[in-house]
């Protein structure tokens, strides 16, 4: 577990320093939470449906590259399965609103960060590395969702719905399995550098791309407040 040690300090700093910035602007956002949702309920569904495309092509090196005793494909499923409940629930809130989903454009942070996940979609990227960023997306929601509906946060309350929606404890159990998976294949890279087996090039990609998923998260973040 040593070697994982600098991935785990990485993320949580960043997570923690992305959680702040939301708590520190948390009385901005309280004035106008309609115009806050709506900006960014149309790009979330832009990104939500290219993360699909993502989540299927880790389920696919997860099915190539692990056993069923592991149990990695049917975690990975039954998040796939809520990608579907998800965008139903972005259409419907997306009528509820008036917002035509069709007609969004994606904004500039948006089309960088869905380019960032078609890079990773191809078969040459390992699944330690894919599976690591696709557990930093989701705990990254689940965590800041969750932080939005501590009692100290002033969420309005026309938002509880959507923060329960993402902060909740069973989205957290899921994000808690594929960190679990994504600790499993860092440990084995880990290993196998030890022993003088390829490992490096591995960690060092899943590092890289670990804090990129922070960094695009935080502009995407921003769209909600015009500053992308």
């Amino acid at each position: 577990m040593a070697g994982l040690l600098p991935y785990t300090i990485c993320y949580c700093l960043l997570i923690h320093l992305f959680i702040c910035s939301v708590k520190s602007d948390n009385h901005e956002h309280t004035k106008l939470p309609y115009f806050q949702f709506l900006t960014i309920l149309g790009q979330d569904y832009i990104f939500v449906r290219e993360f699909v495309a993502f989540a299927a092509s880790v389920l696919v090196k997860a099915w190539k590259e692990s056993d069923d005793s592991k149990g990695d494909t049917e975690v990975i499923l039954g998040g796939m399965a809520g990608l579907h409940d998800e965008i139903a629930w972005f259409k419907k809130e997306a009528s509820k609103w008036g917002v035509e989903l069709s007609e969004t454009v994606p904004q500039k942070a948006n089309q960088v960060y869905c380019r960032f996940l078609e890079s990773l979609m191809s078969p040459e990227v390992d699944y330690t590395v894919a599976i690591t960023v696709f557990w930093a997306i989701e705990a990254v929601y689940q965590e800041s969702f969750a932080h939005c509906l501590e009692p100290d946060t002033n969420t309005p309350p026309e938002l509880q719905e959507v923060c329960q929606r993402w902060g909740n404890d069973g989205f957290g159990q899921y994000c808690h399995s594929l960190k679990k998976i994504a600790n499993r294949l860092l440990e084995k890279a880990s290993d196998d550098l030890i022993m003088g087996k390829a490992g490096d090039d591995v960690l060092k990609k899943a590092e890289v791309e670990l804090i990129r998923v922070l960094e695009h998260e935080v502009e995407f973040w921003n769209m909600s407040r015009g500053t992308a």
